[in-house]
């Protein structure tokens, strides 16, 4: 098992691409805290977690609030003692053309997606530091290298994390910590129920391979790169799209 005892720290866990790299990296060894905003959902994907023999607790998190971060932090060093990985996964879209969003649209996708990011990310440095080691890995996505129809603020956050990601990588690697951001292209979660099924039709004909990506397929690239086996890998931009871009 690649991640065996490591304690990582999955955010936005709850569901989609969360919940598929809280059940890979619990099967492939590591300690698992399941970070989200629904109480209910948490406790649900923490004791199906649990149900499997993985070690693994839930934690109620709002990314965009300092306090809830820390909290979440101390809890989990209380518990197990140290941080080795971050998966900064929580995000939000809230879709309108420039016309037409509106601030409050624009400010609470920027809240989520890259103040959350800045907190988490921040909060778990200092033990990472202190331990000599640890792993940070952003959620991008291809939105934030290719930009997207009608998603102004939801490609600010994924085109800013790629900027975060680099900027910690110079920072944190010489002191033993690992930072990359995966850009995953559209993968099969409920991120687009809101998407109708012609416009959906015209995105899976724009992928080399046909089809959407299983949120287990960029779990398992989260999983390597949070093992030893990717000890090399900082500040890389891994694009997990089907070969949209070609």
């Amino acid at each position: 098992m690649r991640l065996k005892d490591k304690v990582a720290i999955v955010t936005g866990a709850a569901g989609g691409i969360g919940m598929a790299t809280a059940r890979k990296f619990a099967r492939e060894g590591a300690r698992v805290v399941i970070a989200d905003l629904d109480a209910a959902r948490v406790e649900a994907a923490r004791a199906e977690l649990a149900d499997t023999g993985a070690q693994a607790i839930g934690v109620r998190l709002d990314v965009t609030d300092a306090a809830s971060v820390a909290a979440m932090v101390a809890a989990v060093r209380s518990r197990w003692g140290r941080i080795d990985c971050l998966v900064n996964n929580a995000g939000i879209t809230l879709d309108a053309r420039l016309v037409k969003m509106t601030a409050e649209q624009f400010d609470r996708v920027v809240n989520v997606n890259l103040k959350g990011v800045f907190l988490c990310g921040q909060a778990v440095a200092g033990p990472m530091i202190e331990q000599g080691s640890g792993v940070i890995l952003n959620a991008s996505s291809v939105v934030g290298l290719y930009g997207n129809f009608g998603q102004t603020n939801y490609a600010a956050t994924k085109a800013g994390l790629i900027g975060i990601t680099k900027t910690w990588a110079r920072e944190l690697g010489p002191r033993g910590v690992r930072v990359a951001v995966v850009c995953p292209g559209f993968v099969a979660t409920s991120i687009l129920d809101t998407i109708p099924p012609a416009v959906m039709q015209k995105m899976v004909e724009k992928v080399p391979l046909g089809r959407l990506a299983q949120p287990e397929e960029i779990a398992n690239v989260y999983a390597f790169l949070a093992s030893d086996e990717a000890s090399y890998i900082n500040g890389a931009v891994i694009e997990v799209s089907g070969g949209i871009a070609l």
